[in-house]
Order: C-alpha cells, then sequence, then structure tokens
C-alpha cells in the first residue's frame, strides 16, 4: 500500500511539473492570435474610403461596417460623447494630414470588435509604411504623478488653439471608464511631430479600470505601440508587431497590470535609439513629478517577448538587438511566468537603481523562461552582473536559463505566416492553462 500511494504521488507530482512547465509565455487552450489577428497587413486590401471623419465629434456617433471611413486631421471626440464602432468597421488615416484620434476626458470609444469581424484602423496609403498616420490618443480622468494634469498638446501638428483644453488629462477617477477597444487592430501608425517625436499606436493617458482593454493588436508602429501614462487600467491579449519604437511602455506612476500578451521584435525595424519590449519608467523628467505620489508600479503574467531573427547570435554581434526589458528607478515590476527569447541582455535596471534588498524587492522575475538571450539580467553601463545572477538565479524564484534554443524549437509555429503560433512548445505539449482570475 505505501509502495502504490508513493507511486500516485510521483506520478502527481510529474504531472504537476509538466502542465506548470507549460504556464510560461502566452496560453490559452486555443491558439487566441486565430482569426482577427493580421501579420501581413500589406497584403490586405480594403475598399475607397466613402465617409469622411473630421474636426471635433461632439455628440454620440456609431460607424457602421458597411461604409470605410478616413480620419482627416486632428479629430477630437469631445463634449461626453460616445463614439461608436460597428465590428468589421475599417477606417484610414490620411497621410498628408497626419489623421489621428483622440478620446477626450468625460468622452468614450466602444469599439467593440469580433474575434471573426475585428475593427481595423490603417494607412489610406496604397503602399503602406510605418508612420503612416497619428493613431489613437485615449485620455482620461485617473490619476498620474505629475504636478496638475497631463497634456499632450505636442502631439499634434499645427493644432486649433480652440481644441488644446482638449489635449489634458488626469485627475482623481481611479475608476473612471474610457469605453472599450476590443478585437481592435491598429496599422501603420506613429507619425512623426516635430515637436513630440512620433506618436504611439495607441496612447492611453490617465485612463480608469473600467475602461476595457483586451484583444488589440498594433503593428508596424513608427512609435510606440502601446504607451500607458499614468492612470490605472489593465491589459490582456495585446499583440504588438515589429514596431519601431518600445512594445509596451509604462510610465508617470501608471498602476498598470498586464497579461497574457506578445511582442514580436525584429533586429532590422527599431527606433533611432533602440527600443525595446517592455520599457517600465516614472518618468522622463523629474522635472514637474510630485514624488508623493506613487511611481510606476507594473504587474506582468504570461507574457512573451520574442526577437525574430534566422540568426540572433550574428544580429547581436552586429549591433542590432537590444535589451527586452528596461527598468527605470522608482518603480516596481511583479513579472511572472513571462518568456523571453532573443535579446542583448534579457533585462537592463537602470544604472541609478542601487542592487539592494530594497531594490530588489521592488523589482521581481519569478518562473520566467530566459532563452537565447546574450546575458540575463545585467545593470547598465556594467557587465558585472555576479550579484543579479545569485539573486533571480535562487531556485527559490523558479527561473529557467537556456543559452541557445532556437526560436522554431521553443514556441509551436512561429514561421506560420497566417496563424502563427507563439505558445512556448515544452516536450511538444501545449499549454493549455489559462492565466489565473485572482492575476
Amino acid at each position: 500500500m505505501k509502495n502504490f500511494t508513493r507511486t500516485i504521488w510521483v506520478f502527481l507530482l510529474a504531472i504537476g511539473t509538466a502542465f506548470g512547465q507549460q504556464e510560461k509565455g502566452i496560453i490559452g487552450a486555443n491558439n487566441w492570435l486565430n482569426n482577427w489577428t493580421e501579420f501581413n497587413p500589406s497584403k490586405k486590401e480594403y475598399s475607397e474610403a466613402t465617409q469622411i471623419l473630421t474636426g471635433n465629434i461632439t455628440e454620440d456617433t456609431k460607424l457602421y461596417k458597411k461604409h470605410v471611413y478616413l480620419l482627416l486631421g486632428s479629430v477630437f471626440v469631445t463634449n461626453n460623447a460616445v463614439l461608436s464602432i460597428e465590428p468589421g468597421t475599417v477606417i484610414m488615416g490620411d497621410f498628408e494630414s497626419k489623421a489621428s484620434l483622440t478620446i477626450t476626458r468625460g468622452a468614450s470609444i466602444d469599439a467593440h470588435g469580433l474575434e471573426t469581424d475585428p475593427i481595423v484602423f490603417t494607412s489610406n496609403r496604397s503602399v503602406k509604411r510605418a508612420g503612416d498616420w497619428g493613431g489613437i490618443i485615449i485620455l482620461g480622468e485617473a490619476p498620474i504623478n505629475k504636478f496638475g494634469d497631463g497634456s499632450v498638446a505636442s502631439f499634434y501638428s499645427q493644432l486649433d488653439p480652440a481644441s488644446y483644453q482638449n489635449t489634458n488629462y488626469g485627475g482623481t477617477n481611479v475608476n473612471s471608464n474610457s469605453g472599450i477597444l476590443r478585437y481592435v487592430r491598429i496599422e501603420y501608425a506613429g507619425k512623426k511631430v516635430k515637436t513630440a517625436g512620433n506618436l504611439n499606436g495607441l496612447l492611453l493617458a490617465g485612463v480608469g479600470y473600467a475602461t476595457m482593454l483586451e484583444n488589440i493588436m498594433v503593428s508596424y508602429s513608427e512609435g510606440n505601440s502601446f504607451e500607458i501614462l499614468g492612470g490605472k487600467v489593465g491589459l490582456e491579449k495585446l499583440v504588438s508587431y515589429k514596431s519601431s519604437g518600445n512594445d509596451f511602455r509604462f510610465n508617470l506612476g501608471t498602476q498598470s497590470k498586464i497579461k497574457n500578451s506578445l511582442a514580436v521584435r525584429s533586429p532590422y525595424v527599431s527606433g533611432r535609439n533602440g527600443s525595446r519590449c517592455l520599457q517600465v519608467v516614472s518618468y522622463d523628467k523629474k522635472e514637474g513629478i510630485d514624488f508623493s505620489k506613487s511611481g510606476t508600479s507594473v504587474v506582468a503574467r504570461n507574457l512573451t517577448l520574442v526577437n525574430y531573427s534566422d540568426n540572433i547570435k550574428d544580429d547581436i554581434k552586429q549591433g542590432l538587438v537590444k535589451e527586452a526589458i528596461f527598468i527605470g528607478e522608482n518603480t516596481k515590476l511583479d513579472i511572472n511566468k513571462s518568456v523571453i527569447s532573443g535579446f542583448n541582455p534579457a533585462v537592463l535596471l537602470d544604472d541609478k537603481i542601487w542592487i539592494n534588498q530594497e531594490n530588489l524587492d521592488r523589482i521581481k522575475f519569478t518562473d520566467m523562461y530566459f532563452n537565447n538571450c546574450n546575458g540575463n539580467i545585467f545593470t547598465e553601463y556594467n557587465s558585472n552582473n555576479e550579484d543579479l545572477e545569485n539573486w533571480y538565479g535562487n531556485s527559490a524564484f523558479f527561473n529557467v536559463y537556456h543559452s541557445n534554443a532556437d526560436n522554431s524549437e521553443t514556441f509551436i509555429d512561429l514561421n506560420n505566416d497566417r496563424r502563427p503560433d507563439f505558445r512556448l512548445r515544452i516536450n511538444k505539449i501545449i499549454a493549455l492553462n489559462d492565466v489565473n482570475s485572482e492575476d
């Protein structure tokens, strides 16, 4: 009887270990990238625009699938209006006028697409390029860590002075609701503006927790794919594909949760100063920051951060690859059950972060899978990472290091152009467990 019981325990331990391994990176019983994503947007053809959106939208407005819409210039949804968009609707950003769509404080967007009928924002050019148009900006009423409100006025070229009031964000309502973005694709955004660099695919500034943000794909953005400034947001099933900027950038005291999300980088697509999959900072400049308020805090679960390369070692030698994650001072990051594959190194800490117990307790890496990276966790400008290796390599954190597994061996089917599968392949067993709701 004792031998039988022991055998059962060994069996259960083996099964539990196997399934535990499969939980790293993006997960799901099925490949949730199917149907609504598009990894070759240049091959998609859409009808000519039949309707124009321009100026201010001051009353509730609905966009319909039967039309194709052209965003012309800086379009603002104001006056607490709701912009509703039917599943399958296509909205094109105008190249010449540097088009953008801004949802102002108090207004909201209801862009609730379907898995089989996503809403698409794309360029109006016949030959599309990153940075063809501006992108989507959502301004909310949740707190930021600056004194007073924030403003995105510099993101607009030739802005009418009367519209400056529509560029402010921030407030005290943590749970404010700016609407829904679900099953939405944003392509070729990130237009360059002289006064502010590049716009972003999706900018969330002071956005509150009641806003629903899931199943959103940003591809070929010249700026950051997703930028979150302050606020408190929950993000799920986001995809950033071959962005020139950062994939996910958190700043200005945001309190964010991101889970089950994917960033795919290319060594040959990057901003002038290099770009990361995940950048967590509390400010760009200390001037104007209220240090009595909370710094940026990000909880990340089941991320897959991958550099798509046929020869990652050669690309690293040529200086084409940077770190996957950058962490600034006065921030918190708790990342768990995530995969980082093909970077130089995997993680870089700001050189202003002292390596001590207090700071290491604020930066947590647990149940991670580091693969094919030129080093794991370093401090900026310091090649000696022995302290960090000893800390995060402790068996209590359950982090796994693999030096040279090829991406084709690491992921189920990332070379499939139509339906790639970036779930982790371990012993040829597909991840079946969903993210726990409490995370």
